[in-house]
């Protein structure tokens, strides 16, 4: 219970700049359960007045009702008016925060690394975050609507019933700890129960998702029942580890009417006994029974705001596990902003790790001056993309450092850094949004003489002439209304725009033909002039003029020099142009 507790006190304190508000708000829950407090407690006196008047032979007067009757109409009225005010204003406030936690959960995780990237689905990631803010959502909504009168009702104000009549009172709260008690029994039966059910829901948001993000593969291999009948698997399990925890909460449904009507016929029953031994007047009794009706209602609140918080508590842990998500790479203290850099990069005995077994890169020492084309080659996994991640801080090393313009780049802010680079990816990695938009992405205040210049350098003119809105043109989820080469030329002409003094090119050209490949090339090469340029390359047609190649194997670089000479020098890049044909060509 205290786990759950310490969850709510954190959704809590996720209100932000909304505090002020919501103290407000607090303080009129507050007045509000006095208020409540009060109506039965002055209609208890006034059916002891009556009571009296009947017995005695004093008649009864108006002036003897009128002050217990204002007060109890005064305090009717005020809750009516406080309740409207209190709904209205937890409704804006619950708003308000709730896309306000968003926005901070999708900043937040934009921020992260790609290593977390890498290990987590996007689609888990889109679920937590609409399920973790819809629960933070509902439980500000319910907390300042009900929750908090009832808290105070409950743990506040019925112990003060004990000033009315100790014996009465005492009963009350007896039966109030008997039924928290149950409650607190259902709850930690069903906590296990509910996270694995958390777990099959985030499950099926990743495999769904997934599956909708690959359909023309489901479709070509003939997949659609395969993975239609995979996901009502899932479902099944789903439901399977559900039903438990509903079985449960029935029973806590039955005990909350079980209650109800204990508590009630309790209080007649020892109110009866007290009256006949003249230890309580009808009165009390009136007000007892009033308390019980209310505290009824309170602890039917109070058992489906327990109900709530257990259901959404695997979604809230799983939203703050990635709000407490602390990103690797991020700015030092102190950090600079060394403005638009000329381009000398140096490797300086860099060595990283994935895990401890075996290191990704290890001992790169290398100097790329300030315009050279650099290429970096070697087998899949040897080391060149972690390298050049390095480069752009998508990691730290754990050895040796990387510098540009003798400044470590750690001791630039991540923003500087990596505006004065240009990343061109393997995949294109487009917005499903129009070609303008994605374009902007490289230099957002970008002129349309430059954007025509970007599209022009990347061969990307004659396919854009094709496009019935032109730059308008929406391009589908990852640009899928294009062909690849397509897509690879609109996101060179993207890392164009940027203009940046530093580029990295990784298989840039892949998905293009060899006629518009041939194009291209020369296009970059004279869109690199003055441009410090990283490339890596598996065709080795595509680096034939890069001013350095340097060879890695298995994380380690084996040669450094121009084409023609590691040709000559007949190592490891030698074995790689004569499988690819091209030593003849070095000859």
């Amino acid at each position: 219970m205290s786990g759950f507790l310490r969850l709510y006190a954190r959704v809590l304190s996720y209100l932000g700049p909304q505090r002020r508000i919501a103290a407000l708000l607090v303080v009129a829950n507050l007045a509000l359960a006095v208020a409540a407090f009060a109506e039965p407690v002055l209609f208890g006196r006034i059916v002891d007045t009556l009571a009296t008047a009947q017995g005695g032979k004093t008649p009864l007067s108006w002036s003897d009702l009128a002050p217990l009757l204002g007060a109890w109409g005064g305090f009717g009225l005020f809750n009516i008016l406080a309740t409207v005010v209190v709904s209205l204003n937890a409704d804006r406030l619950a708003h308000r925060r709730r896309v306000g936690v968003m926005a901070e959960y999708f900043d937040h995780v934009l921020h992260l690394p790609l290593a977390f990237h890498t290990q987590s689905h996007s689609g888990r990631l889109f679920k937590v975050m609409l399920e973790g803010t819809n629960a933070m959502w509902g439980l500000w909504l319910g907390f300042f609507r009900e929750h908090c009168a009832s808290l105070v009702a409950l743990f506040v104000l019925l112990p003060l019933s004990l000033f009315l009549n100790w014996r009465l009172g005492s009963l009350m709260i007896v039966l109030v700890f008997v039924f928290g008690g149950v409650t607190s029994f259902v709850l930690r039966k069903t906590e296990s129960l509910q996270q694995q059910v958390e777990r099959y829901n985030s499950d099926l948001a990743e495999r769904a998702t997934d599956a909708l993000g690959n359909v023309p593969i489901i479709q070509s291999f003939t997949r659609i029942e395969a993975e239609s009948r995979g996901l009502r698997t899932m479902i099944d399990n789903l439901l399977s580890a559900q039903m438990p925890v509903l079985s449960w909460w029935a029973v806590t449904s039955v005990a909350t009417r079980a209650s109800a009507t204990i508590t009630v016929i309790a209080i007649f029953t020892l109110g009866s006994w007290l009256y006949m031994h003249g230890l309580t007047t009808v009165g009390e009794i009136v007000t007892f029974m009033s308390f019980a009706t209310m505290l009824i209602g309170r602890l039917e609140q109070v058992v489906g705001f327990a109900n709530f918080i257990f259901m959404q508590a695997p979604k809230l842990r799983e939203f703050f596990e990635v709000m407490d998500t602390t990103p690797s790479v991020r700015d030092r203290d102190g950090a600079l902003d060394p403005g638009r850099l000329v381009g000398e990069v140096v490797f300086d005995d860099v060595t990283f790790s994935y895990d401890p077994r075996r290191p990704a890169v290890a001992d790169v020492n290398f100097t790329a001056r300030q315009g050279e084309t650099i290429a970096l080659v070697g087998s899949t996994g040897s080391g060149k993309s972690t390298t050049l991640g390095l480069l752009h801080r998508v990691f730290d090393p754990q050895k040796g450092g990387v510098k540009i313009d003798g400044l470590d780049i750690r001791d630039m802010t991540l923003q500087s850094l990596r505006r004065n680079i240009g990343v061109v990816f393997q995949e294109p990695m487009l917005f499903a949004r129009s070609i303008r938009e994605n374009l902007l992405v490289g230099k957002s205040d970008a002129t349309e003489e430059e954007i025509d210049r970007a599209l022009e350098l990347a061969q990307a003119k004659p396919f854009m002439a094709r496009q019935i809105d032109g730059l308008d043109t929406i391009i589908g989820e990852r640009g899928r209304s294009l062909s690849g080469g397509e897509r690879q030329r609109l996101s060179i002409a993207r890392a164009l725009l940027k203009d940046p003094p530093i580029m990295i090119l990784d298989e840039a050209t892949s998905a293009l033909d060899a006629t518009t490949e041939k194009l291209l090339q020369s296009a970059l090469e004279s869109a690199m002039k003055g441009r410090t340029t990283f490339v890596i390359a598996h065709r080795l047609a595509t680096i034939r003029n890069a001013d350095r190649i340097v060879v890695f194997d298995a994380g380690r670089i084996v040669e450094t020099g121009t084409f023609d000479e590691l040709v000559a020098q007949g190592g490891r890049f030698a074995d790689l142009a004569r499988a690819q044909f091209m030593v003849g060509a070095a000859s």
